[in-house]
């Protein structure tokens, strides 16, 4: 269909993605676009006579899409609301509480260096030392960065409808959720808005009953809010490319629960648990308890290290199972679980963060902290900022324009305490390409010194990193038993995961259907929203003949919805009901197209359903 047979809207400014950075930008603007007396303070040039037209368009089916919990400062969002009372929101509490801990392997069968074998021996010896508990060893001393004091604990999907709320009850803002966004307008090199995702498809995307082509918005500005996996982000580094010297290699995909405890659990509210050391050394964990007896608990599982089998769904059922844990959770109820890709490239990921008619803020501008481990208040911060560039301009009747946008926004943030704590951890995860003792030592040097000190590399894409299972457990499995495993996985549609961890001696899981139960049966649990029909697949692999070469498929092994799966001619398939919209696939696909090193052989395209829970 040509573009002039589709319907079209006009608005002054659309944002694409609602997430804690478009709720900072709708939630300032939407104060200041008329005066106390209703008469128009920044007039819209879509509708004379009326103020600034502003739309949002979220992908998923419901605003309280986000992943489960959070622990942040909050220092933005409380100037924001200065009012704001915690109280209010529920899930929300003060922190009262914070523990750094190490955990030890309680069954040998982590991936873990000699060097640090002989550590945890020794760490096991002082089993009388105040500070060694259950397997485990709590810190004396949390670092500075990496303390959470005075902040809060809070529901991401809960926080993000008590924000909606806010800015829908101004009357100033449309907000449409269910509505993902397929591409960007440009007019030669000025972006005029986005186009929406055609309905009524079938799964290549052609037309078919019902069907309905994609509406097209045009505003002078837009907004893109849309994460770090964003299909129109994406795009636009595919038409603009990233600044010099800049790279988006590191990544973790977050899996989370929500669990409601046992009545005899001994776990506060308001405390917060930082781990690390298992189920794997490289896996950082988290554990926030907040009021009514519910916990956020979720893992971290990063791009950068060699280990083949990637599955954060198990990985994560182990870490609840450690007993530093197992006795205050034991006999509890998952409420909901989630997962999301996280980009830890920090600064030196930052893309162009303006152009003609268009801004970046939040995660997809690189505005997480990788040191400290926080994002959602610098991502509110970003919005922010954009919105008081946008009140400066519309007031002096200034386009959007990149120069425009550059002198106000950018400069704004370069002036920001965003900026300076971004440049200060620009190098903190380098270490961890070199091993995971040289990264804490990398991370604490950099803290230490506000970013003087680093362990620094040059990192490296997950396929080249990546190692055959053949060659990582080289001495603990066989070649000729990995082949076994491998052709029992295929023969059985099922990811290799659990088959070497099982060869590798970790405990089954024993599934209660309560708290415990498979990775299938968890998709009906909170967190899970059909695709609705009318769609197109999401995720297109580009080359077939790629796929049937690869013999490492770990977009299969690390797909948190279990929407990919092994195929029969090798091409893997793709269940749109099942995808969870983390983008792990497209950064763990360890083939590059051509020539082209960060090219790979996925298309994480926009697309509709996904994640849903009151509690996430």
């Amino acid at each position: 269909m040509s573009n002039n047979e589709r319907q079209s809207m006009k608005v002054d400014i659309v944002c694409v993605g609602f997430g804690p950075a478009t709720a900072g930008f709708l939630s300032e603007i939407s104060k200041n676009l008329t005066y106390d007396d209703g008469s128009v303070k920044l007039s819209s040039r879509a509708m004379p006579g009326m103020p600034l037209q502003i739309i949002c368009y979220e992908r998923s089916d419901d605003i309280g899409f986000g992943v489960s919990g959070v622990v942040s400062k909050a220092h933005s969002i409380r100037q924001s609301y200065p009012d704001l009372n915690g109280s209010e929101i529920p899930l929300t509490i003060d922190v009262k509480k914070e523990k750094l801990v190490y955990l030890l392997d309680p069954h040998g069968a982590s991936s873990r260096s000699a060097g640090l074998k002989i550590t945890d021996k020794i760490l096991k010896l002082g089993k009388w030392l105040p500070w060694y508990k259950k397997e485990a060893l709590e810190l004396p001393v949390i670092p500075s960065f990496l303390q959470k004091h005075d902040g809060l604990i809070f529901s991401m999907g809960q926080f993000s409808q008590w924000a909606a709320s806010r800015i829908l009850g101004s009357g100033m803002v449309q907000l449409w959720p269910g509505m993902p966004v397929d591409k960007a307008l440009f007019f030669e090199n000025k972006m005029i808005g986005v186009q929406m995702v055609d309905q009524g498809t079938d799964k290549k995307g052609e037309p078919a009953d019902g069907y309905m082509p994609g509406m097209q918005i045009e505003a002078d500005l837009t907004v893109l809010g849309d994460g770090p996996v964003g299909n129109i982000s994406r795009q636009l580094d595919e038409k603009f490319g990233l600044p010099d010297d800049h790279q988006q290699k590191d990544w973790a995909v977050g899996m989370k629960m929500v669990i409601e405890l046992p009545a005899h659990t001994n776990l506060k509210a308001g405390t917060v648990f930082h781990t690390f050391g298992y189920p794997e050394p490289e896996i950082f964990g988290f554990l926030y308890v907040h009021p009514e007896n519910i916990v956020s608990v979720g893992i971290f599982v990063p791009s950068w290290y060699e280990n083949p089998v990637r599955t954060a769904y198990r990985y994560l059922q182990q870490y609840i199972k450690h007993p530093y844990f197992r006795d205050d959770i034991k006999g509890g109820k998952l409420k909901s679980w989630g997962a999301k890709s996280i980009q830890e490239s920090g600064k030196r990921g930052e893309p162009h963060l303006a152009g003609n008619g268009w801004a970046r803020i939040g995660e997809g501008s690189a505005s997480t902290n990788i040191l400290t481990n926080s994002g959602v208040d610098e991502a509110w911060e970003t919005g922010v900022l954009l919105a008081q560039a946008v009140e400066k301009l519309a007031a002096a009747n200034q386009p959007f324009t990149q120069e425009n946008l550059e002198k106000t926004y950018v400069n704004m943030r370069r002036k920001s305490h965003i900026e300076e704590e971004a440049e200060q951890a620009r190098h903190s995860r380098d270490g961890f390409h070199r091993g995971f003792i040289r990264g804490l030592i990398g991370m604490g040097l950099t803290g230490l010194s506000k970013g003087k000190l680093n362990v620094k590399t040059e990192p490296k894409s997950t396929h080249q990193i990546l190692k055959q299972p053949e060659d990582y457990f080289k001495g603990r499995i066989s070649k000729e038993r990995i082949a076994e495993l491998k052709q029992q996985a295929f023969s059985k549609g099922l990811a290799l995961n659990d088959l070497l961890m099982q060869e590798l001696g970790w405990p089954e899981i024993e599934y209660d259907g309560q708290l415990f139960m498979s990775h299938q049966d968890a998709l009906l649990v909170g967190g899970k929203v059909q695709a609705p029909n009318g769609y197109r697949d999401h995720v297109v692999f580009l080359h077939p003949h790629l796929c049937k070469e690869c013999d490492n498929k770990i977009c299969i092994e690390m797909c948190s919805g279990q929407a990919i799966t092994p195929g029969e001619d090798g091409v893997p398939n793709f269940d749109n009901d099942r995808c969870i919209h983390c983008g792990a696939c497209m950064w763990n696909c360890v083939k590059p197209v051509e020539s082209k090193v960060d090219k790979i052989n996925i298309d994480f395209q926009a697309g509709a359903g996904g994640l849903h829970s009151a509690e996430n």
